[in-house]
């Protein structure tokens, strides 16, 4: 891995363009996160030196997000072209029809010309339109037939159209990633796959397929998640109370936190961890002034356990449901 500054940490993507290794996550739970937190964060991390900035439409706060860019660029702190911005596409718009209506929805709610990533979020595809969870009477989920190569194109049509400069997924596997990048007459390949990756889930095939493809990885949830049992497994143990990872942290003055960030960047996966309080912001930046060592590594590498904290159970009728294959 090259050397790594907080001035510097882009990797290069497949179509040319590059991308910051280390990001700023901007979930929050919209029924619990007060307004106007997600503008104050970003406009923090900004300040402290995050570039790359992960949101979506579903998260609901996208133009908290794109307010506080807009501001920091009226500021004169950053130019656009220092900012990554990656936005993703929801499952209620994926027949080819709505891919470009989705993003340019995304557009004028950051009220930006163009995001420099636009991805899949999710290969299943639910009932189209603006209800984003549709469910039926019952409350059971209303899936829509996925055909995820229909959804790509127009993806690569939104490429061409210059309205974002490169296109990935998330949380695709191995077979779905294969679906795209065997489709006959594909233009563009998926920069990017972003998938739970963590020191208790390093997903080590997937990530070795995807290095084959020259897809980069960005891994959600590089500190373990939130503990919200409505979608996390929380029979896995709480990553930052690892007694590794606090060890390690002792000798380099770091904490936990640092040390699992600092894990991923280290092997070239793009971590995105999201947090609204500003020291913390700030503490997870700070993983550019030291370097694991190789045996460091191995061990946090050993602490795998094939878990993840992630399983979208409430899907996982989806016939396109990723998780159900080994990677």
């Amino acid at each position: 891995m090259m050397s790594l500054t907080a001035e510097r940490h882009s990797v290069p993507l497949n179509d040319g363009n590059t991308m910051p290794l280390m990001g700023f996550g901007t979930y929050a739970d919209p029924r619990t996160t007060p307004k106007g937190l997600g503008y104050e964060s970003v406009k923090v991390a900004i300040d402290v030196g995050y570039r790359h900035i992960d949101g979506a439409l579903v998260y609901f706060n996208e133009h908290e997000v794109g307010q506080a860019i807009r501001e920091k660029i009226a500021e004169g702190k950053v130019k656009r072209e220092d900012i990554f911005y990656c936005g993703k596409l929801w499952n209620t718009f994926h027949p080819p029809e709505l891919v470009r209506p989705s993003l340019e929805r995304t557009l004028k709610t950051l009220q930006l010309d163009y995001v420099d990533l636009y991805v899949v979020e999710l290969p299943m595809a639910f009932k189209p339109g603006d209800t984003f969870y549709p469910k039926d009477d019952n409350g059971k989920h209303i899936f829509h037939k996925t055909d995820l190569c229909a959804t790509w194109e127009a993806m690569e049509a939104c490429k061409d159209a210059g309205l974002t400069k490169s296109i990935g997924v998330s949380n695709f596997n191995r077979r779905q990633l294969e679906l795209i990048l065997n489709k006959p007459g594909l233009k563009h390949r998926p920069v990017s796959n972003q998938i739970e990756c963590h020191p208790y889930f390093t997903q080590p095939k997937l990530l070795e397929y995807c290095r084959q493809k020259e897809i980069v990885v960005i891994g959600y949830s590089p500190l373990g998640t939130s503990r919200d049992e409505s979608w996390v497994n929380l029979t896995c143990p709480p990553l930052l109370k690892d007694d590794l990872l606090i060890s390690i942290g002792k000798k380099y003055k770091k904490t936990a936190a640092q040390i699992a960030l600092r894990f991923n960047v280290q092997r070239g996966v793009g971590v995105i961890p999201k947090s609204f309080n500003p020291d913390r912001i700030k503490e997870n930046f700070q993983i550019f002034d030291f370097s694991l060592t190789e045996n460091e590594m191995k061990a946090i590498e050993g602490l795998n356990t094939n878990v993840r904290f992630v399983e979208l159970k409430m899907w996982g009728d989806h016939p396109e449901y990723p998780f159900h294959d080994e990677y």
